[in-house]
């Protein structure tokens, strides 16, 4: 059930950082699930764990971290595209 909620929220956070950019993640749901998962994994790492967890994850770095993503994730899709 802790991996269920763990996809969950990072889909919800991945989803999140894309509407608050105003972009969208490449592979719909999928794309959102894993644009959260690796942002919280890089918001622990930059930031640490404070705030609020759901689900093992810090809910505040991991969406710092998820924005942190698809900025660079979509800096290297449009490099590629020229």
């Amino acid at each position: 059930m802790g991996l269920i909620l763990f996809l969950i929220i990072g889909g919800l956070i991945g989803w999140l950082a894309g509407v608050i950019l105003g972009k969208d993640v490449p592979g719909g749901i999928i794309g959102n699930i894993v644009a959260g998962v690796v942002g919280a994994w890089i918001g622990g790492n930059l930031f640490g764990a404070w705030g609020p967890s759901i689900g093992g994850m810090a809910i505040f770095p991991a969406l710092l971290g998820a924005i942190v993503f698809i900025v660079i994730l979509s800096l290297i899709l449009k490099a590629i595209r020229k």
